[in-house]
């Protein structure tokens, strides 16, 4: 699997976007995680207790992302970036979402650190994976959707392969097609920013949830 791409015209316009991407192999995601719910339940409890909360719009790190949304063309009060409804989700609630350990892995890193963050289960993706603008034509299937069908409207920034498009609005929301089970064993994770800011930190925490259970797990960075 080579390193996703980042169209040129993406990078043009959005010159302190930044991607680390963690392609792990051998993941065994059908078992407990004990560090990863240690992480959901520390980030809960310091909610709870009121010293520390998610970031919000009013931050600069998520405030980068609404700007980058209206440049091409989305509502991000609509379709929210992917750390802003998790972040919004636990001040309301109190609880992150426990979906399976390494996709909890990546939302208590991206919560945490006020970075979007995602992943793909390779054995689904078809060829190349890039980001870029949508011509309008590409074809998506949201998560928990499999019956349906949507267009991302033209310039629209997709993460798209020879198939379709695997998230809308560059990380509003994931494809049905390469989403991550307990039963993916290779996966490929990203971490965002849109402000510049260093992600070696970030993708370190999330290589060290993700080593104790995955054979092999390589840190490369885009932008």
């Amino acid at each position: 699997m080579t390193l996703p791409r980042l169209h040129p015209d993406v990078a043009a316009a959005f010159p302190a976007a930044r991607i680390a991407v963690l392609t792990a192999h051998g993941v065994r995601a059908d078992r407990p995680w004990p560090a990863t719910e240690a992480a959901l339940a520390r980030l809960e409890t310091l909610a709870s207790r009121g010293g520390w909360h998610p970031a919000d719009e009013h931050d600069p790190r998520i405030a980068a992302w609404h700007t980058a949304y209206r440049a091409f063309g989305s509502n991000p009060r609509r379709v929210r970036p992917s750390v802003d409804a998790l972040g919004r989700r636990l001040a309301k609630q109190g609880a992150l979402p426990r979906i399976n350990p390494a996709v909890d892995s990546y939302n208590a890193v991206s919560v945490r650190h006020a970075h979007p963050a995602g992943a793909f289960d390779l054995a689904a993706v078809d060829g190349p994976i890039e980001i870029r603008f949508a011509d309008g034509t590409e074809e998506f299937t949201p998560l928990g959707a499999p019956d349906t069908v949507e267009h991302p409207r033209p310039g629209e920034v997709v993460y798209a392969d020879a198939a379709g498009v695997l998230t809308r609005h560059w990380n509003h929301r994931d494809a049905h097609r390469t989403r991550v089970t307990e039963r993916a064993t290779d996966v490929l994770f990203v971490l965002e920013t849109m402000d510049g800011a260093e992600l070696a930190g970030p993708a370190e925490e999330l290589r060290a949830l993700l080593a104790p259970h995955s054979e092999q797990v390589a840190v490369r960075y885009l932008g």
